[in-house]
């Protein structure tokens, strides 16, 4: 079942509240080629298609993009915490 904008967005915020970040503004919009983006400035969109997708992968991008506003770049740091932060999940 597709999640809806609103669940989608308070998810975003869920994870960003366990992972310490604030995100300035939170989009979904239709992206051609990438799932998500986050700007300089904390500005993150989601591709709306991920609204289709299941929760494990919807939770994969989510981290990601969020874990931007903290890591800019894909280094050891920023990977090590994603996988730690996927392995222990939302709940």
């Amino acid at each position: 079942m597709a999640m809806t904008k609103e669940e989608f967005k308070e998810r975003v915020f869920r994870w960003a509240r366990k992972l310490g970040v604030a995100p300035k503004e939170v989009h979904i919009r239709k992206m051609r080629r990438k799932w998500g983006s986050c700007s300089s400035t904390g500005r993150i969109c989601f591709n709306e298609e991920l609204l289709e997708k299941d929760e494990k992968f919807i939770d994969y991008v989510i981290v990601h993009e969020l874990l931007h506003i903290k890591y800019k770049n894909h280094g050891k740091l920023f990977k090590l915490m994603w996988e730690i932060y996927l392995k222990e999940g939302l709940e």
